[in-house]
């Protein structure tokens, strides 16, 4: 089986994200990229933290399948939208995590309430616009208030996390799931205080730095 170690972690990230409360059941999908147009992706309408190695699709950037019996994930056009506008994104992890997707119903961005958040996904968070899951146009709302940073928020739907390899870009699903946590509960107890612009832009020039050599590569 091709890819067999990569489609093993794949499935080991599904039941890590279900064993955090960051997915449950059907939901969420997983891509790598393992070639100029070739992907891995997690298949459509089965429980994620329950697949199997074989159960991941090999397929191309128009959703052909290549090997694997399974149906592309409805959500794969954002996927390959992000892969197409970042050459540096080798991974993309799309999860429901509940602070997260409070952020996403109340659709309000997540400030760097958090150091690690503008260190190692770029900043504020954004809040993308609506639009129907699997559609053309949540595709490009995505990659549109993604930017330069590491991940972007579905108005009333989710988490699109991304990184140069798949641990990375669970990593970066936890830095926001984090930073939602603190931004609700701050907002709870009297409001938000971001960091001070001068230690942002600190930050922000770190990760820029990060990302240039990520690009370079």
């Amino acid at each position: 089986m091709a890819y067999e170690d990569l489609k093993r972690e794949i499935v080991e990230a599904f039941v890590f994200l279900e064993e955090h409360g960051m997915n449950w059941a059907y939901s969420g999908n997983i891509s790598v990229r393992v070639g100029e147009d070739l992907f891995l992706l997690s298949p459509s309408g089965v429980w994620k933290a329950r697949m199997k190695p074989e159960d991941v699709l090999l397929v191309t950037g128009d959703g052909k399948v290549l090997e694997g019996n399974g149906k592309p994930s409805v959500e794969f056009k954002t996927h390959v939208a992000i892969y197409r506008a970042r050459r540096d994104v080798k991974a993309v992890v799309h999860a429901h995590p509940i602070y997260a997707g409070i952020i996403a119903a109340k659709r309000v961005d997540i400030e760097p309430v958090l150091e690690e958040l503008t260190f190692y996904v770029g900043g504020t968070i954004r809040v993308a616009s609506y639009a129907p899951s699997g559609t053309e146009e949540l595709a490009r709302n995505a990659v549109e208030a993604l930017g330069d940073k590491k991940a972007v928020i579905l108005a009333n739907h989710g988490v699109v996390a991304c990184g140069s390899s798949l641990e990375e870009a669970l990593a970066v699903l936890g830095y926001v799931e984090r930073a939602a946590k603190v931004a609700v509960y701050s907002m709870l107890i009297g409001g938000v205080h971001p960091l001070p612009r001068e230690a942002e832009t600190l930050e922000r020039e770190l990760y820029v730095q990060k990302l240039h050599r990520a690009m370079s590569q």
